[in-house]
């Protein structure tokens, strides 16, 4: 298949390795190992799911972020659809992966099966053609994502307003990943020596916003699709940046990313959402770190439609998913992982999401931090 028979073709991948292996011969064994963090859960599973971490050598260790939107999703807002979805005038619409992230007690999945109407969509649109068949129901729709999905939702937003439904709203969870990455490398307890980010955010919106943050903090950051090869090519640029000591903004996915990005896309985010602070699961609050309903669309924002924005609720002292998704432990090194923490019993986000770094592990038997099988291809 184009662009992925290609990007898995496992003597590429040895290729790359045996590159990868040649800049760092001649690092001395007593070195730290230069930490390259993958921002994007995706990439965490291509890592994971491939082998990809047992592969490269003593002198790199791959180290998680925070980017899957489901996983930073705050306990509050996954309380707050709970009490929306629970109401008998609602019909409360959702990507599958939302159904099982636990919130206070209980999830979507239980308010189904308690009655309540919750349904998988696929689309933001798929909502508003519901709104529309359904005047006599309010259709609320979970907004949570990164750049990649904004352009949707908005459209969504955007597109109830010109037919006039007033029937139709969105609960917004938008987060942004130049913000997550400036917490990250403002942090004193850091480790990171060079970023590997999301091509497909970097796909709406460019890579503009990266190169301040190169600047500022002197780690380069590789802009790297999803396929093994993707991900091996980005480990080897920032390699090669950090052994060379260079630290610079570089695009390895030109075939999806350009430097402006999706210029139509962001003008319909500016228009429907706002720049605002959000909070992070298990991280805390990141200043102007997401996107809310702009004034101009205010009257679709369910918070305020069915009063739930008080709600406030404090995360899981057990669940350690926080430093999970700041790359300070591994999954396997959390207490709770894999005993009172499993997909079928999972503490938070990151043990539910399919991008998730605890169900990653989990999935392919990393579960006591002994060797697994690897192999790219």
């Amino acid at each position: 298949m184009k662009y992925l028979d290609e990007f898995r073709d496992p003597a590429l991948a040895r290729n790359l390795l045996a590159r990868i292996n040649r800049l760092v011969a001649d690092r001395s064994a007593d070195e730290p190992p230069l930490a390259i963090m993958e921002v994007c859960g995706g990439q965490t599973h291509a890592i994971i799911r491939n082998g990809i971490d047992q592969l490269l050598p003593d002198a790199i260790e791959l180290i998680h972020g925070p980017g899957c939107p489901v996983c930073v999703t705050p306990l509050n807002i996954i309380d707050k659809a709970l009490a929306i979805a629970a109401r008998p005038d609602v019909v409360f619409c959702s990507f599958g992966d939302m159904l099982r992230v636990p919130g206070t007690g209980r999830d979507l999945n239980s308010v189904r099966s308690e009655g309540g109407d919750v349904r998988i969509v696929y689309s933001p649109l798929d909502a508003v053609n519901l709104a529309e068949d359904n005047p006599d129901r309010q259709v609320v729709f979970f907004a949570i994502g990164f750049e990649t999905t904004a352009p949707a939702n908005a459209m969504a937003v955007h597109q109830a307003r010109a037919l006039g439904l007033d029937n139709f709203s969105v609960l917004v969870s938008h987060v942004l990943v130049p913000p997550a990455i400036e917490a990250i490398a403002s942090s004193p307890t850091s480790r990171v020596d060079g970023f590997l980010a999301a091509g497909h955010v970097c796909s709406v919106m460019g890579t503009r916003q990266y190169g301040p943050l190169v600047e500022r903090f002197g780690l380069p950051i590789v802009v790297t699709g999803f396929e093994p090869l993707d991900v091996l090519e980005g480990i080897r640029r920032a390699t090669a940046q950090l052994v060379e000591g260079r630290a610079e903004l570089d695009n390895a996915y030109p075939r999806v990313v350009s430097e402006p990005g999706n210029v139509p896309a962001q003008q319909m985010v500016n228009d429907v959402f706002t720049v605002c602070d959000r909070q992070w699961r298990g991280i805390g609050m990141i200043p102007a770190s997401g996107w809310c309903l702009s004034d101009r669309y205010a009257e679709f924002d369910a918070e305020t439609r069915f009063e739930v924005g008080t709600i406030d609720t404090p995360e899981s002292a057990v669940c350690r998913s926080g430093e999970v998704l700041q790359g300070l432990i591994k999954p396997n090194q959390c207490e709770a992982f894999g005993g009172q923490c499993t997909p079928r019993t999972p503490l938070g986000a990151t043990m539910v999401s399919s991008e998730g770094a605890c169900a990653a592990y989990y999935q392919y038997r990393r579960l006591d931090g002994s060797p697994a099988e690897v192999g790219v291809g």
